[in-house]
């Protein structure tokens, strides 16, 4: 099997190059063709010089890109950019900061015996980060279930077939939210448990306001869904508050009204014209093995 992993990158090559020799290490047995392609988001930091020979990669590409568009967005890319251009027959997408491990791709291998056709997503069993950070994420997993009636347990280190990256690359959520489209184009996904690891080197970059667009973006896919459940809750909870409505039992009522002015205004950076041109954001292609 031909196995492409896919690794955004923006300022963070030294996690990038450590990941890189622990992903040669882990899939030194695993008895298939892989190679890497790492999205470069317009990094401003100089990239350092392999100093592995990585036997065991097939290829190593970096995709440069002109502008910087985000990390979704690199993903989204980087699949159209396989799709058309590379012979393979999977693809798994990866952070490039050692959160994602690279010692589970033997699980998404072994389980491809058992689900050649169907992706695989790593369902997270453990999580890494601070108190406040795992807080959100429950949040987050307790309004999309009840909004959206999805249960996304899962992030981008996922590994997927040819066929789901011919439909992810003409679904127009995929330029936004690279969970949301999965959820939203296979209902029918293998797990395998995932522990979400530490970064390599330096603190993380994921600040609160692109941990609430991440999850807005993941939410925004499902919108009419949430439009509808928000109504019908909103129908209920007035129901049951009628005779005592007041200035706090209002919050609520505010509340689901943000959610939904928020969820459909993030819902526009969704773009199928934007993922088909987003080939020409490219600059120029390196290999480096």
């Amino acid at each position: 099997m031909k196995i492409k992993i896919l690794i955004p990158v923006y300022n963070d090559w030294q996690s990038a190059f450590k990941l890189l020799e622990n992903i040669n290490y882990e899939i030194s047995n695993l008895g298939h063709e892989f190679s890497v392609i790492i999205v470069n988001d317009v990094s401003t930091e100089s990239r350092p010089e392999l100093s592995n020979s990585l036997d065991n990669l097939n290829s190593i590409k970096i995709i440069n890109m002109k502008e910087n568009r985000g990390h979704a967005r690199c993903n989204a890319a980087g699949l159209k950019h396989i799709f058309e251009n590379e012979d393979f027959d999977y693809v798994i997408p990866m952070d490039g900061d050692g959160e994602d491990r690279p010692e589970e791709i033997k699980q998404f291998i072994d389980n491809l015996n058992y689900h050649p056709d169907k992706p695989i997503v790593g369902e997270r069993i453990k999580r890494s980060e601070g108190i406040f950070f795992k807080f959100c994420y429950f949040v987050h997993k307790i309004i999309t279930s009840t909004f959206t009636g999805q249960s996304i347990k899962y992030g981008n280190y996922t590994c997927l077939p040819k066929s789901t990256v011919e439909k992810m690359i003409n679904e127009k959520a995929t330029w936004s939210s690279f969970s949301g489209s999965l959820a939203k184009v296979e209902k029918d996904r293998a797990t395998i448990s995932s522990e979400r690891g530490t970064r390599y080197f330096g603190p993380s970059k994921m600040s609160f306001k692109n941990l609430l667009i991440h999850s807005l973006s993941i939410v925004g896919v499902f919108k009419i869904n949430v439009l509808i459940r928000s109504i019908l809750f909103l129908l209920v909870y007035l129901f049951l508050i009628q005779q005592n409505i007041t200035i706090v039992m209002a919050i609520p009522i505010i509340l689901v009204f943000i959610m939904i002015v928020s969820v459909f205004s993030i819902s526009k950076r969704e773009s199928l014209e934007e993922l088909n041109n987003s080939l020409l954001n490219i600059s120029n292609i390196d290999s480096l093995k």
